[in-house]
């Protein structure tokens, strides 16, 4: 015989059973009034789009005006916490370590914390690491493919200059094999909206054809992802880690600095490692330990999906372009930047904690990484230095080839952990695991390079020089420093001013 509920029983289950359904009726609500003004955003539009890639960011603001005032605001660089800031900080100052780590490549010569998008044309011209094309007989020693994440006019000009294939045709490798230079006056138009949407519809897409590559390679399809993990990729299209196929490849002939990215065995350090190795690939020459040196550039995506956040599927555009609320109108801000900055928006939204214990918590994991951080570079930095001695006295290529074995395994992990934006924060447990694996595959490159030397008859401590600041250990490297800001500063007054008045003639500037 069934159990009648008590009175109080009844009320509180239909009480409980309206509190469900008013729930719902918000949710439903919510739904419904983002779908219309979605609809009411697209029935109003003012100017209709044909073409998929529209490069002048300034065409969006009538049709998406808080879309394009919140992306104007990563010009802004105030914004800082402990670890790192929207505004340009001096890397190698801090860090005159990293110097000797990237001696014999152009990382050594100037490394500054990013700012945002808005900033990274400039940049990218100042940086001492572009060439200074025209100046004084200099070689522009960089491809025109350090230019591909830079803005909208890059997909723009991959259909331009290969008689206007679409973006993504495999046979589509627009001016890679040209100088960095040569696409001065035509890469104007700053990281916007076709980078990351189709003009034509808004649709997240991203516009870089190197991801869709990988993906294929990896049996997977871009355009079968969903919309969440489209709210990642089209920032891992650029956020990621990637190499150019030297012009010597025998594999690849006529695919010179042809950009790619190496997923094939996963998408984990060692899976990336392994993928390098089995090709032969290094991005340099070590001059002090004449070392074949892997160089990460920015593994942000990857890393991300090492950590807790990645794992439980949120995206990038979860905690980096949080949704606002105006005039009860919801959209996504696209100031883009640390979400330490908008913690009521981004952390709080699903941790129940106040803002200073969140930000306590992540400043806390990043101390921590830091400190192993500063033991592999020091370690590094020796193991280069004193393989550089060993040499002097005498050790031959095959006694330092182990030697040069361990020291890539070292730094490619340390590089591939600092190299990515926000890595402390994105996965500080497996950036901690490769900074140790660094300093453990350090000190064994030191151990053996002490008994290198006793077998040569050294058994003393190997002298150091003086690398306490950048420009002692930059000078200790061989490198004129005041030369090469001298012909920077000429470029900046002499070409930059061409270039732009150029893209102004032919109206590749919104004026």
């Amino acid at each position: 015989m069934a159990k009648k509920l008590k009175k109080w029983q009844g009320w509180a289950l239909f009480g409980g059973s309206m509190i469900v359904v008013f729930l719902l009726g918000l949710l439903v609500s919510s739904l419904m009034q983002r779908r219309a003004e979605v609809a009411s955003v697209f029935n109003n539009k003012r100017t209709e789009f044909t073409d998929s890639i529209i490069a002048q960011n300034e065409k969006f603001k009538a049709d998406y005006p808080r879309e394009y005032e919140t992306w104007a605001m990563t010009e802004d660089t105030t914004f800082k916490s402990e670890y790192n800031s929207s505004n340009e900080v001096d890397v190698l100052e801090q860090r005159p370590e990293m110097v000797i780590l990237w001696a014999g490549y152009a990382f050594s010569r100037d490394y500054n914390t990013p700012r945002g998008h808005k900033h990274c044309i400039e940049d990218l011209r100042k940086i001492l690491r572009t060439g200074n094309p025209g100046i004084d007989g200099d070689e522009d020693m960089q491809p025109a493919t350090c230019w591909t994440c830079k803005g909208p006019d890059v997909p723009r000009m991959m259909r331009e200059l290969s008689g206007n294939k679409s973006v993504f045709d495999p046979t589509n490798y627009y001016a890679y094999a040209g100088k960095w230079s040569g696409l001065g006056d035509q890469i104007v138009n700053t990281i916007g909206c076709s980078d990351c949407h189709d003009a034509r519809t808004m649709d997240l897409r991203p516009a870089r054809p190197a991801l869709y590559e990988a993906w294929k390679r990896a049996g997977k399809d871009v355009n079968k992802a969903t919309h969440e993990e489209m709210r990642s990729l089209v920032c891992a299209q650029c956020h990621t880690e990637y190499y150019f196929i030297k012009p010597d490849d025998p594999k690849n002939p006529g695919k010179a600095n042809y950009l790619m990215f190496p997923q094939d065995f996963g998408m984990t350090c060692e899976d990336a490692e392994h993928y390098y190795d089995s090709i032969g690939f290094y991005d340099y020459i070590h001059p002090l330990s004449k070392t074949p040196i892997l160089k990460a550039q920015h593994p942000g995506y990857e890393i991300a999906l090492q950590g807790i956040h990645g794992q439980r599927g949120v995206s990038c555009a979860d905690c980096h372009m949080p949704y606002m609320q105006q005039g009860g109108v919801k959209f996504t801000d696209h100031h883009i930047m640390s979400p330490l900055a908008n913690i009521d928006r981004t952390c709080q939204i699903c941790h129940r904690k106040d803002a200073e214990t969140l930000k306590q918590n992540v400043y806390e994991r990043q101390a921590k990484c830091t400190e192993v951080r500063n033991r592999a570079e020091k370690e590094l930095a020796a193991a280069h230095i004193e393989a550089k001695f060993a040499f002097e006295k005498g050790a031959t290529d095959a006694e330092i080839k182990p030697v040069q074995d361990l020291i890539r395994k070292s730094q490619w992990r340390w590089d591939y952990a600092i190299a990515s934006h926000g890595a402390t924060f994105h996965a500080p447990q497996e950036v901690t695991r490769l900074l140790s694996h660094s300093v453990d595959y350090a000190l064994q490159a030191r151990l053996l390079i002490s008994k290198i030397l006793a077998k040569h008859g050294y058994i003393s401590d190997v002298p150091m020089p003086d690398i306490s600041t950048k420009a002692k250990a930059q000078a200790y490297i061989g490198l004129d420093m005041a030369s090469l800001r001298a012909k920077k500063k000429n470029f900046l007054q002499q070409i930059v001013p061409k270039w732009i008045e150029t893209a102004k003639k032919n109206k590749r500037i919104e004026i």
